[in-house]
Parts: structure tokens; sequence; C-alpha cells
């Protein structure tokens, strides 16, 4: 007898397949994941979610005193504690996605290996979870802004911070296609999760997150497009520019970056899901 299946289970067929029909069904296996990752990264820590705080604000510390005091690195009329927690609030973002998300094959193989589930919700669910701890540090951003807007810095947001939810996309646009990317050929190539941490270390200083972008311009003209044509760059500039109302924006740069961000997505997609169909065998 011929039976009516309610769901059929099938490898990916196409290439660039996000199936949000299939992702809304499983949308409570996806909001259980986000509770499980904020609950339980601190869980048996003594400082729990202290560390949201201190990573954050620890590392502007060092910023200033290595950068602006040693380095002597200007940050022109915005304090360069405030400059430095703007830069990095965005950049933690992007790294936290990216990281989260590179090693979704072998971190989750037992699971995938034993229950069908949509794959793709696991890097998701990543990017989710990542927008509370983001959510955390742009309280402390405020904080610390509205105390240097109280000791009469010369700082202001202006009318690009209507432009912030499609910075926040951009950001886990670039950390989800990466990160996808990353964690299709780690089934193959194990070694790259070393790489992964070094590389984003690399990644962070040439995407202007401990100086202004004008400076590589002024002192290193002839290396300047390295960092001038990274859709990062892209980003911590425009995000420093909304906020403080310093740096530079330019309408070409971030059309090229959000052009970047859904075209690395798309890669990062069609590798995933081609990796889906095989990767127990290899894992």
């Amino acid at each position: 007898m011929e039976r009516d299946w309610l769901y059929e289970i099938t490898p990916k067929r196409k290439l660039i397949d996000l199936n949000f029909k299939e992702i809304w069904r499983y949308r409570d296996l996806l909001v259980l994941f986000v509770k499980r990752d904020i609950v339980t990264v601190y869980k048996q820590t003594i400082l729990g979610p202290l560390w949201y705080f201190i990573q954050p604000l620890f590392t502007s510390i060092i910023f200033t005193l290595v950068f602006n005091n040693i380095a002597s690195i200007p940050t022109g009329n915005v304090p360069a504690f405030l400059f430095n927690l703007t830069g990095i609030t965005a950049w933690n973002y992007f790294n936290q996605c990216l990281t989260g998300t590179s090693n979704t094959f072998t971190a989750n193989a037992g699971i995938f290996g034993k229950v069908y589930f949509p794959r793709v919700i696991m890097p998701l669910k990543t990017v989710i979870s990542n927008l509370f701890k983001f959510g955390i540090q742009l309280l402390i951003l405020i904080v610390f802004y509205c105390y240097f807007l109280f000791r009469g810095a010369e700082i202001s947001p202006n009318t690009n911070l209507l432009l912030f939810p499609v910075y926040v996309l951009m950001m886990a646009l670039l950390g989800l296609g990466a990160g996808m990317t990353i964690s299709a050929l780690t089934t193959k190539y194990r070694d790259l999760t070393v790489l992964v941490g070094f590389a984003t270390s690399l990644l962070m200083y040439v995407s202007a997150v401990p100086y202004p972008l004008s400076e590589v311009s002024e002192k290193m003209p002839d290396l300047a497009w390295l960092v001038k044509y990274n859709p990062l760059t892209q980003i911590i500039e425009g995000f420093r520019y909304m906020v403080l109302d310093t740096g530079s924006f330019s309408w070409l740069g971030f059309v090229y970056t959000l052009i970047v961000s859904i075209v690395l997505f798309l890669l990062g997609l069609i590798i995933f899901n081609r990796t889906e169909k095989n990767f127990i065998d290899t894992v």
C-alpha cells in the first residue's frame, strides 16, 4: 500500500537551499539551542556572565595603553578608550560568530549522526545567541558613552545610526558565511581549527580595530589598500562613524561591504549544503 508521508527527508539537492519553512517548523529546537548556549557557556565559571563585561573592558584598556599611550596613535577628539571600546564591540560580534560556527560539523558530529533536523540550525543558533552577548556589550558602550559625553567629550551620533541593523546583519552574514566554509573544510582538514584562532587575531589588526583608517593611509600608503578594501574595516569604520561621528563613511564602501557579505554567505551556504550530504563519512 502506498502511504502519503507527512515529511520526506532527502539530501540537499539545490546548491543554495535555505528552507525557511523547515527552519520555522524546527523553531522550538532553535530556541532551545539558543537558550542552552546563553545559559551553559559560563555556568560553571567563577565570574559567570561578568565575562561578557570583562573581556571588552580589559581589551580596550590594553589597546589604549599600547596603541594610544605608547605608540601615540591619535584618535582625534574622541577619548582613546571609547574609540577602542566601540571598535572592539563591533569586532567581537563578528569574531564570535566566525569562531562559533567554524566547527559546526566536528563539534556536532554525534548529534548529527543520530537525529535529523536542519543542520543549518546549528550555525544559526550561534549567530542568534551571540546577539545576546552583543547586546550586553552595547550596554557597556552606552554607559561609557554617556560618561564621556557628560565629561564634555566632542562625540555625537549621526543619522547613519539608522543603518545600525544593516551593519549587524553584515557582521552576521560575514561571520556565518566564513564560519560555514571553514566548518565544511575542517571535516577533512582538522588543523584548520588551530588556524582559525591564529587567523582571526591577525585579521583584527588588518580591520582597523585598534587604529583609525586615516592613520594607515597616512603612514603606510602602499599597504593602505589591504586595510581599506577589507569589508570588516568598512564595518568598523562605519560603526564608529555613526556612534562617535568620527572616521570615514562612503556609500560606495557600504554597498561594497553589503555585496561581499551576501556573496560570502551564499558561498558558505553552498559549501555547507554540499558537505552536509556526506560529512558523517569523513568526520
